[in-house]
């Protein structure tokens, strides 16, 4: 079968659907992860031909899940080669002082702890197969611009960073390369209430010099070139897509 194996978490809605659909088209056998695995399994049904996409249920804060997810994705598919580490969610938002505790380890388990299991579980898979691969972790721009109500998000996204940076020294030596996308705010399911609200999206558009919201297909186009043999020399890096919202 031609094409690498792609394992795309949170794949089943927003960037990781869009990111899932890219690599497809470019020829790639994608494996759409999701908590949601029906979301998933239509996600998958319709990367287009045999072999295209597959779908597979995963919980990216259980561990055990994690494993077994990334072992179905071998024996359906083969050995992933590529990893985007796209599984993430806000859960909700609030100042520092008033924020319940219990979404903050909800944000922490999704985002930090799920990149660090699935990052685990598949880098020790690509170790096995001997040959090297990518790895992609889809960031944001939070993570060095701060937001007031969305401290609980930025740090994950911090956290991912240094992950990042940590993953791409460690796994070098075995030809694994490790970078980072990081959007500022992109049009998916989980930011429809900003782009609904006029008052709010207007704040946003306001403090992006390009005036404008990111779509998906904005997004894609970096994770399949950090992805690629002509990002060969590239590791460690974390490259934002926010419209120069970091300029300000």
């Amino acid at each position: 079968m031609s094409g690498r194996v792609v394992l795309v978490t949170g794949g089943a809605s927003g960037i990781g659907r869009a990111v899932a659909e890219a690599f497809a088209a470019a020829g790639d056998r994608v494996a759409v992860a999701d908590v949601d695995g029906a979301a998933a399994e239509r996600v998958a049904a319709g990367l287009g031909g045999e072999g295209a996409g597959v779908a597979v249920t995963m919980d990216v804060t259980d561990q055990a899940s994690v494993a077994a997810g990334v072992a179905e994705v071998a024996d359906r598919l083969g050995p992933v080669e590529v990893l985007v580490n796209n599984a993430g969610i806000v859960a909700g938002g609030g100042l520092l002082v008033d924020l319940p505790i219990e979404i903050l380890d909800k944000v922490v388990a999704v985002n930090v702890r799920g990149t660090f299991a699935v990052t685990q579980a598949v880098a020790a898979q690509m170790i096995g197969a001997g040959r090297g691969g990518c790895v992609v972790n889809i960031s944001s721009i939070g993570a060095r611009q701060p937001t007031a109500g969305m401290g609980h998000y930025e740090a994950t996204k911090a956290a991912v960073d240094a992950l990042t940076r940590t993953a791409a020294l460690e796994l070098a030596e075995h030809g694994i390369r490790v970078n980072g996308v990081a959007p500022g705010p992109v049009h998916t399911p989980m930011t429809a209430g900003l782009m609904e609200n006029p008052q709010a999206r207007g704040a946003w558009e306001a403090r992006i010099p390009l005036r404008k919201i990111a779509q998906t297909g904005d997004i894609t186009p970096l994770v399949l070139f950090l992805a690629s043999p002509s990002a060969g020399h590239v590791t460690g890096a974390v490259v934002q897509v926010d419209g120069g919202q970091l300029l300000v």
